[in-house]
């Protein structure tokens, strides 16, 4: 059980605190609700650039990491397509260090400096080429992405389109999107560590306090994605060692009822060397290197994705085949007692490796309040208990029809 509390700033700004007296060390970690599906065509990779440039300097920061390594402390982002997320670790008794580093950039982000706007730019596109264009099988998630998605922007992904949407990038669309998303309602803290609560709303407070309430709405409304109604297929020929196969289902959002039956059903398929995958295909043919299976968790109905390396020679259809004989017989052969509550212990157990520390608390309790309620940390456990046979049949049944089927087939030359 994490225990924490929640307060709610003056400004409409969402605080979460964890007391671990246990440690000398805090977290601060702030999540912002905006990332690459609060993008618009033509300029995405936004919201990656603007986490960049939050490192960039602040009115009275110059250098955001410096002034924080000498509080002794250190600090890292992330952004994926539903959210952006700062966080910093410094020992407790400097904690004010790190409030006033985020206060300042939060509330006074300097972004008239054209010449660092396009430091940050090239940053950003030599990170893509080095992870997307320059890696073997780098652009499968564009591909199986744009593939899946017509109309949601879940159709790019959080490094954006292309290169030349982070070129086509405006100082004016930084603004924008700074002031609307970078503001008290849009954006949650957690506090972990050993700072009492009351030490801990006063500081909050006193530096988040004048942060910028703006007028944007707190229900994020996207386009949304028709019924997939037919097979999708594309076949990409690239200088790669070996043949994969990419198959997607559209399946339900992170709030979603089903959600936690979807993520079981990838851990039946995939988890550990007594999985179905391992069990009925690894072990007993000589088609495929590599299977696996995974659930995206976006806050919108996403991806249940399935990918395989081949063998050399083998057919990338008969790939496709046994893996499609394998999904039927999820429904055929229903999971035994035991092998439901193997993936529920599984999912125990990693849950509390993820809680361990200071940090994964702050930076779960964040998530679980963007997705609904921070107490989620606490109670989705039980949502996995219950979770029978009846109800893997159900959503198998529904989520792996074949006109659901995104497919890429990535060959070798």
């Amino acid at each position: 059980m994490v225990e924490f509390t929640k307060r709610m700033l003056s400004n409409g700004m969402r605080l979460l605190h964890h007391y671990d007296e246990q440690t000398r060390m805090v977290a601060v970690n702030i999540l912002c609700k905006a990332g690459s599906r609060d993008e618009h065509e033509g300029t995405t990779g936004l919201a990656h650039l603007m986490e960049h440039l939050m490192f960039s300097g602040s009115a009275h920061v110059t250098n955001f990491d410096q002034e924080l390594q000498r509080a002794g402390g250190e600090s890292n982002a992330w952004t994926s397509v539903d959210a952006t997320n700062f966080y910093d670790v410094l020992p407790a008794h400097n904690i004010e260090t790190a409030l006033w580093l985020e206060s300042d950039r939060l509330n006074n982000l300097l972004l008239d400096d054209r010449q660092m706007i396009e430091v940050q730019r090239s940053v950003v596109i030599q990170e893509f080429l080095q992870r997307y264009s320059n890696v073997p099988y780098g652009d499968i998630n564009h591909l199986i992405h744009e593939q899946a998605f017509k109309h949601h922007p879940y159709r790019w992904p959080s490094i954006g389109l292309s290169i030349n949407d982070i070129e086509n990038i405006s100082r004016d669309d930084i603004l924008q999107f700074y002031n609307r998303y970078y503001s008290s309602s849009n954006i949650i803290i957690c506090v972990s560590g050993n700072v009492p609560l009351d030490e801990c709303v006063d500081m909050v407070e006193k530096w988040f306090g004048a942060l910028q309430v703006t007028s944007h709405p707190e229900e994020r409304t996207y386009a949304t994605e028709p019924q997939q109604e037919q097979r999708r297929q594309l076949t990409v020929t690239a200088d790669v060692p070996q043949d994969v196969i990419n198959i997607a289902y559209h399946m339900c959002g992170r709030t979603h009822a089903d959600f936690a039956i979807c993520d079981m059903i990838s851990d039946l398929l995939a988890n550990g060397k007594s999985s179905r995958f391992q069990q009925n295909i690894i072990s007993k043919s000589n088609v495929f290197t590599e299977l696996d299976a995974a659930v995206e968790g976006t806050c919108d109905p996403g991806l249940f994705l399935i990918r395989g390396k081949l063998s050399a020679n083998a057919s990338i259809q008969e790939a496709e085949d046994i893996i499609n004989n394998e999904l039927k017989r999820l429904i055929s052969e229903p999971a035994s007692y035991n092998e439901l509550q193997k993936c529920v212990n599984k999912y125990n157990s990693t849950s509390v490796f993820e809680n361990l520390g200071y940090l994964q608390k702050a930076t779960k309790l964040c998530l679980c309040e963007m997705n609904g309620d921070a107490n989620l940390i606490n109670t989705e456990l039980n949502t996995y208990r219950n979770i029978n046979v009846d109800d893997v049949l159900r959503v198998a049944a529904e989520l792996f029809d074949e006109r659901n089927t995104s497919v890429i087939y990535y060959r070798c030359r």
